[in-house]
């Protein structure tokens, strides 16, 4: 009975997720949700507790108001930082498929996941401008060159890509599959799984 306790035990342990936030960030339209989903859909089959923290949906409930100004892009950014960290420090992992074009934006949210001890790695969905234009998922690249919005991330309004990202992911050269298992790679390895 002892021995059976035990082993109940350790599976549970080995089940339970440490948690963290995984921050995907590139243009519009580069796959990052494609493979957010793709990684949460495995870690589920695993038995792991995982969010998928989409920018538009964020957009949608959590920063309804806010514009596309530098500064409203910090706010959207941060506060998507402070609900991740919330749900990654409750052993969430935490997949963040959000553009945050900034990177002073990117490394405050790293460095309050990191004064807390909490789990953050920084993916940069590396998809070229043009491959993006020609996916164009949302439609937002045909809007801009038909002049009816402006200030689209890459094209007329700043991209900061991460200088030193945790992983580079080259979508427009591997399958959403490999780009997913890439990333599940570094997470055992960085021991957040």
């Amino acid at each position: 009975m002892r021995a059976a306790r035990m082993t109940e035990l350790l599976e549970l342990e080995r089940n339970m997720s440490v948690g963290a936030t995984v921050w995907l960030t590139g243009l519009p339209s580069a796959g990052k949700t494609t493979i957010a989903r793709a990684l949460a859909d495995r870690l589920r089959t695993e038995g792991r507790p995982v969010e998928v923290l989409d920018g538009d949906e964020i957009r949608e409930f959590l920063s309804a108001g806010l514009g596309f100004s530098r500064e409203d892009r910090h706010t959207n950014v941060q506060r998507i930082g402070f609900v991740a960290r919330l749900l990654a420090a409750h052993g969430v992992t935490v997949l963040v498929p959000v553009i945050a074009p900034y990177a002073d934006s990117r490394e405050a949210v790293r460095k309050r996941h990191q004064a807390s001890g909490t789990g953050y790695v920084e993916v940069h969905v590396a998809t070229p401008v043009d491959v993006c234009s020609a996916r164009d998922v949302k439609g937002l690249y045909a809007k801009r060159a038909a002049g009816e919005i402006s200030g689209l991330t890459g094209v007329d309004d700043p991209y900061e890509a991460p200088a030193e990202p945790d992983l580079r992911i080259p979508v427009h050269e591997q399958s959403v599959g490999e780009s997913a298992a890439a990333l599940y790679t570094l997470l055992t390895e960085r021991g957040l799984l």
